[in-house]
């Protein structure tokens, strides 16, 4: 059977900030399905399983998940279809999802170690996050609470909406624009931008965005410098040439709240003997 259920709630029978969440896993390997299933089990999650993709689309449409653990390498359809697929139904459903939809549901990518085109796939797709194989199950649950967490929607009094550089943030409604244009950004997306616009002009390690953006005190680091990459791709004007998101070499980055402009291309050197009469 392509998808299983297993049941947990806390003592008062309602799910609370993350125990008792719905999580979909969606892997072919029983093996692996079962071990993630039996350790979200007991952090006090329910778990449904998925063998495959069209099976995971249909556990996700007759039951939205709150959040789903996704295999990149599935047989017929990968992970990378199945999010896009996911993702487009929530396009379809409008900007909000509709009436009384909620945020996408967060994806935490399975991918294999080392991969980074995997990685970025997986986050241009939608992914939130992404872990890489071989895994600890114990950091994966981790994971699975520091996302959901972060996925609550924010309280009136997460703060003043932020600006700069033609950038407008709202925190309370997670939503933000560049030059009144609505961006889409994901989860940990939004949540970098945040961090880079409350503390402009401050360098920050890639230890730091780790600790204060996905609040692990542990993990690939690389996981940071993706999610860099593909925020400068939606909010710089030209990401092979970044002005807002600065590079510090040996230290880190460096958000610039009033970068100068752009510096005109350089006239064309005359060769030799092209300035002689």
């Amino acid at each position: 059977m392509a998808v299983s259920n297993t049941h947990s709630t806390d003592a008062a029978g309602t799910p609370d900030l993350v125990g008792g969440a719905g999580i979909l896993v969606v892997d072919d390997d029983p093996t692996v399905s079962e071990v993630v299933a039996g350790y979200l089990d007991r952090a006090g999650f329910t778990v449904r399983l998925a063998a495959d993709g069209p099976a995971a689309l249909r556990a996700a449409e007759e039951q939205r998940p709150d959040l789903v653990v996704l295999d990149l390498m599935l047989p017929g359809m990968d992970g990378l279809e199945v999010c896009r697929r996911l993702r487009a139904r929530e396009r379809a459903a409008g900007p909000h999802g509709g009436q009384g939809a909620t945020a996408p549901v967060p994806v935490i990518m399975l991918t294999a170690r080392g991969d980074e085109d995997d990685r970025i796939l997986g986050l241009e797709v939608g992914a939130d996050d992404y872990v890489t194989k071989p895994f600890s199950p114990r950091e994966l649950v981790l994971r699975v609470q520091s996302v959901l967490r972060r996925a609550v929607p924010a309280a009136p009094a997460a703060g003043p909406r932020l600006t700069a550089a033609g950038l407008s943030l709202d925190p309370a409604a997670r939503r933000v624009s560049k030059d009144g244009e609505e961006l889409a950004l994901t989860l940990r997306e939004f949540d970098l931008l945040a961090f880079f616009l409350r503390h402009p002009g401050q360098v920050c390690d890639r230890e730091r965005l780790m600790r204060e953006v996905w609040g692990w005190d542990f993990g690939d680091l690389s996981t940071v410098t993706v999610h860099v990459r593909r925020l400068r791709g939606k909010i710089e004007d030209d990401a092979a040439n970044p002005r807002l998101i600065q590079t510090v070499w040996g230290a880190g980055y460096r958000f610039d709240a009033h970068p100068t402009p752009a510096a005109p291309a350089a006239a064309p050197v005359p060769a030799d003997g092209d300035d002689h009469a």
